[in-house]
């Protein structure tokens, strides 16, 4: 691109990295991260109970452990959504 041409999209921040627009995001979302952190957490605990499960059947332990991941990360998006309302009906000042 020329210096002297007008950028196609001006919205579009060129000279931002992807680490800022990540740690940009996870603050205006912050629960964005927290239901992530939480997923990796059931899957690490759930491949570590893999190997100890005793007695139980893999597609049982498997079940178990895909419910247990998404039950975390749709907690993280609903209290996500609950707090983002919070914030924009209660707390935002009156016009």
């Amino acid at each position: 691109m020329s210096p002297g041409q007008e950028p196609v999209f001006p919205e579009y921040e060129t000279d931002t990295s992807q680490t800022s627009k990540l740690l940009r995001k996870f603050k205006e979302t912050p629960f964005v991260p927290i239901g992530m952190a939480g997923f990796a957490m059931v899957v690490g605990y759930g491949l570590y109970r893999l190997k100890h499960r005793g007695d139980m059947k893999m597609s049982l332990h498997l079940i178990h452990m895909r419910v247990a991941a998404q039950g975390f990360v749709v907690g993280a998006i609903t209290c996500g959504v609950l707090y983002s309302m919070f914030r924009e009906y209660l707390v935002k000042p009156k016009e």
